[in-house]
């Protein structure tokens, strides 16, 4: 599984990262989790507002920290 997280480098892309790590470390999965803070590769997904999350290629939120348990959720 692959998760990338997307954001310039904020404090809530940073906590959204911390999130990340801390549901899958929940979740007891393997998964490699990038931060990406390339505008262009951001662009490339289509969105517009930061904090983002993406899931194996999937947008799966944009504009809004998830809380640790949301992200578990995702993660099912």
């Amino acid at each position: 599984m692959k998760i990338e997280v997307l954001g310039t480098g904020c404090a809530k892309c940073q906590a959204l990262t911390l999130h990340v790590k801390e549901a899958v470390a929940k979740k007891g999965i393997f998964a490699q989790v990038e931060k990406v803070e390339d505008i262009m590769k951001i662009m490339s997904y289509g969105v517009t507002s930061t904090p983002a999350l993406v899931i194996d290629g999937q947008v799966k939120s944009s504009g809004k920290l998830l809380s640790t348990d949301e992200i578990v959720a995702l993660l099912e």
